[in-house]
This record gives structure tokens, sequence and C-alpha cells, in this order.
């Protein structure tokens, strides 16, 4: 199969603070598969570190209040492009982008809510399955037997 994933899943140090969110145990499901990583932000050409970035009345903006919104959109449709042809994507939780479940709120407290990140809707318009690295029962079960 083969899969698009958040790079920062993988190991890479793409998060607005610099850090990553490897994920050992999906990274084992996954390991016999074609990963194609990616990171709308770093797509979009912001640096690392940068703001953090959050959703707020279906805008993004950085921290410092900046409407991020048309630049992240870019990063967002050239990663569409790179994952076109895949089985389906597991992206990062509560990211901006690659929300799949939760969001935060738009208000920079750290309170998550119900929702979609930009590249997940995109992913969710175009027919793409979409999991969070939390969903890996689903994940074990999509990737069974291939």
């Amino acid at each position: 199969m083969k899969i698009g994933i958040s790079a920062c899943l993988t190991g890479d140090k793409v998060r607005y603070d610099g850090t990553d969110k490897r994920n050992s145990e999906l990274l084992k499901i996954l390991k016999e598969h074609e990963l194609i990583k990616i990171c709308p932000e770093m797509t979009a050409g912001f640096p690392v570190p940068r703001e953090s970035l959050e959703i707020r009345n279906g805008r993004v903006y950085s921290s410092s209040d900046e409407d991020i919104t048309k630049k992240l959109n870019e990063g967002a449709h050239k990663c569409l492009k790179m994952i076109q042809d895949c089985d389906f994507v597991v992206l990062k939780e509560k990211s901006p982008s690659c929300g799949v479940h939760l969001i935060y709120d738009g208000t920079f407290s750290g309170k998550p809510i119900e929702g979609h990140g930009l590249f997940t809707r995109l992913c969710l318009e175009n027919g793409i399955p979409v999991y969070s690295e939390n969903d890996i029962e689903e994940i074990k079960r999509k990737t069974a037997g291939t």
C-alpha cells in the first residue's frame, strides 16, 4: 500500500517548535508499506521553528494574529498532489493542517475542540480516507493482509 503520513509522525523535526511526534507503534504497523511524508506548513514555506497556528472561524491564524490561511492552503494543495494516489493518509491530531478529529479552538489556550485541519478537509473533499495517529486499530485493519 501507498500511505501518506504527517512527517512529524515519522520523526522529522518539522513541528512549529522544532520537535517531532515520532510514533513508533504506528511506524511498526506501516513498515511494509510505501510512506509519502508530508507537512503542509513546511510545504507552504513556513520555517522551523515558527509561530504556532490555530483555526478560528474557518481561518488559520498565527499566535501573533496574522491570517495565514491563503499561504497554508497553497501548501495543503501541493501536499494533496503528493498523496493523490495514496490508499489513505495518517495525520497528526490537533494540528491546524492535519487534525483529523480535533483541532485547537483558536484562542491559543491549549483547548482542543472537534474539527478538521485545513489539509484534512481537503483530503476528505477529494475522497482520500484520513486517519489520525490515534486510530491505530482502524489502521491495523486497513493494512491487514497486504
